[in-house]
């Protein structure tokens, strides 16, 4: 098979084609590596390459599975093989971790986070630590110290953040599958942006130890891949109870793809219908609407509804990240402020100022927020709207600031109340811009997003389009 062949593969492809020992993960491995090394100087999607040691791993994967379907007794991992970056603030034993940030710019840590541990075990290959936003704090992935992330679909602009070098990967097929940290939209934003699939599971559902923080109350980790089945696959790999974990939760983890192929017909969907939703690009909006036509047409009931709250949700929310965010870089703040970025720096100040009483009463909204989100889904199975207002801002312009200033819009809200979103390829704006769509749902309600995520899917063509410009 060809490089150009192997690296436009979904995740799911080259896991059957590997089991079945038709595609081999040292080729796999190889073809992701050196379309790495061709891309990613324009697309500086990657901080941290690591083709020694993803080589020696792909070819232990290869003797592996060419031994039989099981290694020491156990069958081959749903992963076996398969070749996937990691947002550069999973610690990584052996492998430096920099948090996008200055001061961690030679952490190399001596021990896996536990959902990288959890990708190993499922025989993943790692190729490398993506950019992201300095300390995950912001959305655009212009980072002062690592560069700027390009978007794929024009260089020119943002690719969101703060995992945007995960969906760039993505996007440009630089990798098969990536994982995502959300504290106000950085898996769902990027992966709107670019054109790919992310998904921000309940708060609770993914264990958060070894990953370096950003808010302890607010941080989720999540898939991000090209594909809904991709997703689903990810998630099942990580997803699950974690005792030393404070912020886990021991609930039963769904199978994400027993029931994904099912459909939605007598669904009860709603279209977040009100003026705070209204206030979006022309072009998104139109995107959004005409998706849920789509699922209309696929049998679900579709009705137009108000969502009270979400205004109120993202300002708590923004309150809460900068405050805890704050809290954790105190000393780093008051010891070396100039190694922060200008923007960050800033808004940890701006955490600094926030009085005692502002935190508890957005920390008193949080509480009742998440109770009337859960209380929506009594009537409804999921929930549509915009996953951003705006397509990607360019990274220099006049309203450059302000663009990026919208983007966590519509995804904040879901941060606070600790709802599961993901975003999904809709649309296209008029200058070839991707536009995503958010779908929502009720607390530890994964699968049901993803079963509703992959009807729609499979009802367009959207997924299937590539930035042509990477097509070689």
């Amino acid at each position: 098979m060809e490089d150009e062949q192997l690296t436009s593969l979904s995740l799911t492809q080259a896991a059957e084609l590997i089991h079945r020992r038709e595609v081999s993960p040292l080729e796999l491995t190889r073809a992701h590596l050196e379309r790495i090394e061709s891309l990613n100087p324009r697309l500086n999607c990657f901080i941290t390459i690591t083709p020694d040691s993803a080589l020696q791993r792909a070819g232990q994967a290869e003797q592996e599975v060419m031994k039989g379907e099981t290694v020491d007794g156990q069958p081959l991992g749903a992963l076996h093989g398969i070749p996937l970056a990691l947002k550069d603030l999973f610690e990584t034993k052996g492998v430096r971790t920099t948090h996008g940030s200055k001061f961690f710019q030679d952490y190399v840590p001596d021990s896996d986070a536990v959902v990288v541990a959890l990708l190993k075990a499922a025989g993943a290959i790692l190729l490398g630590k993506t950019n992201m936003h300095e300390i995950a704090l912001g959305v655009t992935n212009v980072n002062p110290h690592y560069g700027p992330c390009r978007n794929p679909w024009a260089l020119e602009r943002v690719s969101g953040g703060s995992s945007g070098g995960s969906a760039v990967a993505l996007a440009a097929r630089l990798c098969l599958g990536s994982l995502g940290s959300d504290t106000g939209g950085s898996i769902r934003i990027p992966s709107s942006l670019c054109g790919v699939v992310g998904l921000k599971p309940t708060f609770g559902r993914v264990s958060l130890r070894g990953v370096i923080p950003l808010s302890w109350n607010l941080d989720h980790v999540g898939p991000i891949a090209r594909t809904v089945l991709d997703v689903a696959l990810l998630l099942g790999q990580i997803a699950g109870y974690d005792p030393q974990d404070p912020g886990s939760v021991q609930t039963p983890v769904d199978d994400y793809l027993a029931h994904v192929k099912e459909g939605v017909q007598g669904w009860r969907v709603a279209l977040a219908d009100d003026e705070f939703f209204a206030q979006t690009d022309p072009h998104v909006l139109a995107a959004v609407q005409e998706a849920a036509q789509v699922f209309a047409g696929l049998g679900a009931q579709v009705r137009p509804a108000p969502f009270p709250g979400a205004r109120q949700a993202a300002l708590a929310n923004g309150q809460m990240v900068v405050s805890d965010a704050a809290a954790f870089h105190l000393e780093r703040l008051q010891s070396q402020p100039g190694d922060f970025g200008d923007d960050i720096r800033e808004r940890l100040q701006n955490g600094l100022r926030l009085t005692s009483s502002d935190y508890v009463l957005a920390r008193r909204a949080q509480s009742l927020l998440r109770r009337q989100f859960e209380q929506f889904f009594d009537q409804y199975d999921v929930l549509l709207m915009p996953a951003t207002p705006v397509t990607a801002p360019l990274i220099e312009g006049p309203d450059a600031l302000d663009q990026a200033r919208l983007l966590t819009r519509y995804t904040a809200p879901f941060n606070l109340t600790g709802l599961p979103a993901m975003s999904l390829p809709c649309g296209f704006s008029s200058d070839g811009l991707p536009i995503g769509l958010q779908i929502v749902g009720r607390p530890w309600a994964e699968a049901r997003l993803l079963r509703a995520a992959f009807a729609y899917e499979q009802a367009t063509e959207w997924h299937r389009k590539h930035p042509e410009w990477l097509k070689k």
